[in-house]
């Protein structure tokens, strides 16, 4: 290989190893590589940054602008209430959840579906007496197979058709990947209603469960000369709380462990509580103790109220403690409690640093939501005691413009970043939504990762470095055939998707899938769809696939939950792929 490919391949190792280890947002990772490629002279400038002039990264932006607006109208709320009724069996209420979900996000960006849906379906959940945990995994599932039927339902789609048309072919029809996405969508699902009551865990936020898995450990602060100042821990009515238990105090910043029912309390005393996040919010309530968050300032006075906070992969709180980022003065909000899926945040919370998918209890003004939502730093605001009101009066006209951009789009009348931007600048004209909220509605972080991604597959491509790699998969299973060859190259991508995300996966992969196909005199089509769909295809981890993060915290699940339902899974879809696909092209 030329020093150029070599340059290129460490590169790429650096990036992968840094998108595993998460450090930082996956938009940076990828522009930095980028750039030392750039600097490097082994691309030029057009080269590197071809992404940003693509209609790709637009027309993500655009659709996210438009979920956001169907959002903000409170319309699938009404759905989940519709469809899920109390009065049917479990797996009739996931058949009867997962279409309509699975559907919609077949032509909107499957990332808001999840979501909007995320605490529509838990409040539907908490009042039917149902667990959540059986509910919003496949909830995600649904949403990833629904994005495989259309070019729009996910961003890695858009991605890879435009990696199509730069490659010098033409751009997925807006149906083309059905021939795939929908075979697999239709089995995928059958087969979540099937299983999921079976291979999931019950793991209910229910008051009265003590064993409740999805706890926060959350710190109050005695008031110095207030109601529990001086008084026992049984005195104050804080040795028998349903859900929710004391289980250390530290005095002087020393912690004093376990403390029994006859011990003092002192102004001052740090009190950590572990339950769940509703009682854990009536804590406040309690006279004689403040959240100790808030005891030390930075909250704005006025009304309150209690939020759930989901940090995911591109955020800045990643690796980031509360005093790091300065959380009260960048939010003007209070973190009362971490949840954390698979153990337990103990010691102080200021010094707890952050990971994805960790789950916070937010105590802050009615607007957080608002202001927060779709910001990247957080992927899920949902609000714990009530809703702010949705703009129900817009739901027809915002629904009027969806159908319409998917019409358009589906028919040939206008190509999908027009119709896209169009139906965008409705969204805002219309008044569904604010300009300022239509601004926040763009995940920047996405929308850069992919125009970041066409300069470093351009570099993978034009060094030879994919027909390099390229070579070396053929001559490992060319003996076998066509398909295991299309198989060989998918199971790689489903396992770079687990390890560096969907559109990560994707641009690593698809200049080596077209030089496969070209090799052995395949239509590079079928080997490009194949990527477009395992790319998405992200079912064994919480952080592959975004919407999985989504659902981790709010779920209660561990980090190995996901595999029980997510491997048979992603083995019907290799399954899948191998036998539809040399039905729809010559392998």
């Amino acid at each position: 290989m030329t020093w150029e490919a070599w340059l290129t391949l460490a590169v790429v190792v650096v990036i992968v190893a840094l998108l595993v280890l998460d450090l930082t947002a996956p938009a940076a990772v990828v522009l930095g590589g980028v750039v030392v490629l750039l600097v490097s002279d082994v691309l030029e400038p057009a080269e590197a940054f071809s992404g940003f002039g693509n209609p790709a990264p637009i027309t993500v932006a655009a659709l996210f602008v438009i979920a956001a607006g169907i959002e903000r109208t409170g319309a699938l709320n009404r759905v989940v209430d519709l469809v899920a009724g109390p009065s049917a069996g479990e797996r009739m209420t996931l058949a009867r959840m997962l279409a309509p979900s699975a559907a919609a996000s077949a032509f909107l960006n499957n990332t808001p579906i999840v979501a909007m849906l995320i605490p529509a379906v838990s409040r539907w959940s908490e009042r039917a007496g149902r667990s959540v945990s059986r509910l919003l995994m496949p909830l995600s599932f649904a949403a990833i197979l629904g994005g495989m039927v259309t070019v729009i339902g996910t961003s890695t789609n858009i991605v890879v058709s435009g990696l199509l048309e730069e490659a010098g072919f033409d751009e997925f029809g807006f149906f083309e990947l059905a021939k795939l996405g929908l075979p697999v969508a239709l089995f995928g699902l059958v087969f979540i209603v099937a299983a999921a009551p079976t291979v999931l865990p019950s793991r209910r936020s229910a008051r009265s469960d003590i064993d409740d898995s999805r706890r926060y450990t959350v710190e109050m602060s005695v008031v110095v000369g207030g109601a529990v100042d001086g008084m026992t821990v049984e005195e104050a009515g804080l040795r028998h709380l349903a859900g929710v238990f004391l289980v250390q105090v530290e005095r002087e910043d020393q912690p004093l462990g376990a403390v029994g029912p006859d011990f003092t309390l002192r102004g001052d005393d740090t009190l950590r509580f572990v339950g769940n996040a509703h009682e854990a919010a009536d804590l406040q309530e309690r006279p004689g103790l403040v959240p100790a968050a808030e005891a030390g300032g930075g909250i704005p006075p006025g009304r309150m109220a209690f939020f759930e906070a989901v940090v995911g992969a591109g955020s800045v709180l990643v690796g980031q403690s509360l005093r790091d980022v300065g959380f009260r003065q960048r939010y003007q909000a209070a973190v009362l409690a971490i949840h954390r899926a698979d153990q337990r945040v103990l010691g102080k919370l200021g010094d707890a640093k952050f990971r994805v998918g960790d789950t916070l209890l937010v105590l802050a003004a009615p607007g957080f939501r608002e202001g927060w939502h779709g910001s990247g730093d957080f992927l899920v605001v949902s609000r714990l005691d009530g809703t702010e009101p949705a703009r129900s009066g817009k739901t027809l006209p915002a629904l009027l413009v969806g159908v319409s951009v998917v019409i358009a789009a589906a028919t040939g009348l206008l190509p999908i970043l027009e119709a896209a931007l169009l139906g965008a600048f409705a969204i805002v004209a219309l008044g569904v939504l604010t300009p300022n909220e239509a601004r926040r509605a763009v995940d920047l972080n996405v929308v850069v990762l992919i125009a970041a991604s066409f300069g470093l597959s351009a570099a993978i491509s034009e060094t030879g470095l994919a027909a390099k790699v390229g070579h070396g998969m053929v001559g490992a299973l060319d003996t076998f055939g066509a398909p295991v060859v299309l198989v060989g190259v998918a199971l790689v991508t489903v396992a770079l998707t687990e390890a560096v995300t969907n559109n990560g996966a994707a641009v690593l992969m698809f200049p080596i899938a077209i030089a496969v196909a070209v090799e052995i005199g395949a239509d590079p089509r079928a080997f490009a769809a194949t990527i477009a769909l395992t790319a998405s295809a992200s079912f064994l981890t919480p952080i592959g696939y975004q919407t999985n993060t989504m659902v981790w915290g709010p779920g209660g699940y561990r980090f190995g939950d996901y595999s029980r339902l997510g491997l048979p899974l992603t083995l019907l879809t290799l399954g899948v792929v191998a036998v539809a696909a040399p039905m729809w092209w010559v392998l």
